[in-house]
C-alpha cells in the first residue's frame, strides 16, 4: 500500500484536514469485499437509494447501522444446528457468506427507510440540511443583524 504525505497541504490550505480525512476513508474503502454487489441511485434532488443484492438473506439475517457520517450493513446467515436439516447441493451459485459492507455518508444525509424484496435490500437516503447551514444572501450596502430586537 502507497503511503501518501499530506503534510504540505496541511501548510498551504484552509480545511485540508477534511480533505486528508476524505482520503484516508478512500483508502479504507478500497480495502473491501466486492459482496455483496451494489447499486447506488439519485431519485431526486436530496434522495438516493443504495440497493444492494442479498440473495439468501432474511429480514433477521440483516443489520443496519448509521452513526456519524457511516452507515453499516452487515448480513449474517444463521448456521445449520443439526446435520439432518443442512441441504446437499450439487452446485452451490448463491453465496450466503458473511458480509459488511460501509458506506461513507455527507454531511446531513440521514438513513430514511430500508426495505428487503425480491432478493434486493434498498435503503433509502435523504439529505435534510439544517435552516442555519443553508445560504443566505446578503445585500450590499446593507447591514447584517442577527437579532433586530436588540436594536
Amino acid at each position: 500500500m502507497r503511503t501518501i504525505d499530506l503534510s504540505p497541504l496541511y501548510r498551504s490550505f484552509i480545511g485540508s484536514d477534511r480533505l486528508a480525512s476524505l482520503i484516508d476513508a478512500a483508502n479504507r474503502a478500497d480495502s473491501q469485499s466486492t459482496y455483496p454487489p451494489y447499486n447506488v441511485e439519485l431519485l431526486g434532488d436530496d434522495h438516493y437509494r443504495i440497493s444492494m443484492a442479498v440473495a439468501g438473506f432474511g429480514n433477521d439475517d440483516i443489520t443496519i447501522e448509521a452513526q456519524d457520517n457511516t452507515l453499516s450493513v452487515q448480513g449474517k446467515k444463521a448456521e445449520a444446528d443439526n446435520d439432518k436439516t443442512a441441504r446437499k447441493y450439487l452446485h452451490k451459485g448463491i453465496s450466503e457468506k458473511s458480509f459488511e459492507r460501509k458506506f461513507q455518508l455527507g454531511d446531513h444525509v440521514k438513513v430514511t427507510g430500508a426495505n428487503l424484496a425480491d432478493g434486493l435490500l434498498h435503503i433509502d437516503l435523504e439529505r435534510q440540511i439544517p435552516e442555519a447551514k443553508k445560504p443566505r444572501r446578503i445585500e450590499i450596502g446593507q447591514r447584517y443583524i442577527e437579532n433586530k430586537d436588540s436594536e
